[in-house]
């Protein structure tokens, strides 16, 4: 049976900023082709996908990724069960939880609070809403010890697309695991970078006359700016057994491709504002194995003058045809959107549209692929 990927190339300019920290609060950067690379890391990048979902998919496809598992069925007995009481609603959801194998300990009693900690599991669980339903009515309805193949089959059915998406590892009951279906590719730079500092002073408003003639408070903040190569792919194949549904499959990949086109990480954004939105995307469909371009900028694309995103059109459509004809050959199908002149290069990767119909048109030809396939 053939697998099927859906790659999803972007190049994306973004003025000063700070978009992704590293330990010492500099912007995160990388070696590539022998030059130092801004970089924006995948986790960074996954974050930002997630939280454009609140406004593209339906609550009951979406997931959470927490600690408090145990407080997350507690709140949906209370919904779906009044009748039972408090005290019982956390024993029974705690019966639930042992019944996963996950390990769930108190945590520290927050200070100045009088209400006891609920218990969290040892590590972040990423489970559906609908499988937080599932264990809730579970937890419910167990008049004696919660069965543990009860309690697995509730937490391994209904993954929503968030969870079907992005997977879930559980170190203590590994047959809870779901693969990943997404690999997403750490975005760097098309081009050299340099960090740079700002030094800024802020000014005491009620500042008295008679006080000292310095600033109510001083610092530096780092910052880049770069035109980046951003790399994405979905497993079609592995989405599909995940979800167990075709449309449901073609409806994951069309929301993930518009959450991973348009997002943005939200690091320092208050103070750099680089709310920008992509120069030029290619989205295209492959039987076989996914294809990374950035190859592309192994060799840095210089300005001379006239900025990076033309010579970077230029550089990851020279790339991508030359690729195809030496190694890939041409994808099932193959869409662009790009913004004006400049960008014109990409449009020999695939058909133009705007982004909407680029995604209606993408989402056809994946339900055709994934028909075709069953047939």
């Amino acid at each position: 049976m053939t697998a099927y990927y859906l790659d999803i190339h972007v190049l994306q300019s973004v003025p000063p900023s700070n978009v992704n920290r590293d330990d010492t609060g500099a912007p995160k950067t990388a070696l590539y082709g022998g030059i130092r690379r801004a970089r924006v890391s995948s986790q960074a990048w996954k974050k930002a996908v997630r939280k454009s979902f609140k406004d593209t998919l339906p609550a009951q496809q979406r997931g959470s990724r927490t600690l408090r598992v145990v407080e997350l069925i507690m709140e949906r007995l209370a919904e779906a069960h009044p009748e039972i009481p408090e005290n019982e609603r956390r024993e029974r959801a705690l019966a639930v939880v042992s019944a996963l194998k996950l390990k769930a300990e108190k945590p520290r009693a927050r200070e100045g609070s009088d209400k006891d900690p609920i218990e969290q599991t040892q590590y972040l669980v990423f489970y559906s809403r609908q499988q937080i339903a599932r264990l809730a009515e579970l937890a419910a309805t167990s008049t004696d010890k919660v069965s543990p193949r009860e309690a697995k089959k509730a937490a391994n059915s209904d993954h929503g697309i968030e969870v079907a998406l992005f997977g879930r590892m559980v170190a203590d009951s590994k047959d809870l695991n779901v693969d990943s279906a997404v690999q997403v590719a750490h975005a760097i730079s098309t081009h050299a970078v340099e960090t740079e500092s700002d030094y800024f002073t802020a000014v005491d408003d009620y500042k008295l006359p008679e006080d000292d003639a310095g600033a109510g408070m001083i610092g530096n903040i780092e910052f880049n700016s770069s035109t980046l190569y951003r790399f994405a792919t979905v497993d079609l194949s592995e989405l599909e057994h995940n979800l167990g549904d075709k449309q449901l499959t073609a409806q994951a990949a069309a929301a993930f491709a518009r959450g991973f086109i348009m997002s943005m990480p939200t690091g320092k954004q208050n103070t750099f504002a680089n709310n920008t939105f992509p120069d030029a995307v290619a989205v295209q469909l492959r039987a076989g194995r996914s294809a990374s371009f950035v190859g592309a900028f192994e060799e840095p694309v210089t300005a001379d003058g006239t900025g990076f995103v033309r010579g970077s059109c230029e550089a990851l459509a020279d790339y991508a045809g030359h690729s195809e004809k030496a190694f890939l050959g041409t994808p099932v199908a193959s869409f662009t959107a790009h913004v004006g002149e400049r960008t014109k290069a990409i449009e020999s990767m695939g058909t133009s549209l705007p982004l909407d119909e680029l995604l209606t048109q993408m989402r056809d030809a994946v339900s055709q692929v994934l028909d075709k396939g069953a047939a």
